[in-house]
């Protein structure tokens, strides 16, 4: 995948990072041939750029014992599209919210603790949202592949 503006050097720093954020300066130097000085300045260059936007830790939920993950795939009425992804993100349980092509759609991911606590929020939250024209879920059974960050 092309970046406009992400030189050779820099998708190697990009591609270390995505294997092991952790990573020091000095070892990412190391293993691609710059100073640790240069790579601290070309990772911060990336953080100012917005390439990159985070380090974080990344739980697997299916790992978690009764944890449940889901997707719903939400559709709206148009002047309602906003208003709903508003109070969806207002919820913990919602991991992401996306706004995708088709008819005032949204896709969401939420991860619940419980079953319990999955169907709660079904009844006391999405199917209480306005505008809603229709919605499906899907629960996720395995992880098959996950992609971390980008094919550079």
């Amino acid at each position: 995948m092309f970046l406009n503006g992400l030189d050779e050097t820099d998708q190697k720093i990009v591609q270390l990072l995505i294997q092991n954020a952790r990573m020091s300066y000095s070892e990412i130097g190391a293993q691609i041939g710059i100073s640790r000085v240069a790579v601290k300045m070309r990772v911060q260059a990336l953080e100012q750029k917005g390439i990159i936007e985070e380090y974080t830790t990344i739980i697997n939920p299916q790992k978690i014992s009764g944890a449940v993950s889901c997707y719903f795939e939400i559709e709206t009425k148009p002047d309602t599209l906003m208003e709903v992804a508003n109070i969806l993100n207002q919820n913990d349980i919602i991991t992401q919210i996306y706004r995708v092509t088709g008819k005032s759609k949204l896709h969401v991911h939420a991860v619940a603790a419980s079953h319990e606590e999955m169907e709660n929020l079904i009844y006391k939250t999405i199917d209480q949202l306005p505008g809603i024209i229709e919605c499906s879920s899907n629960i996720i059974l395995s992880r098959i592949k996950d992609i971390k960050g980008l094919r550079l």
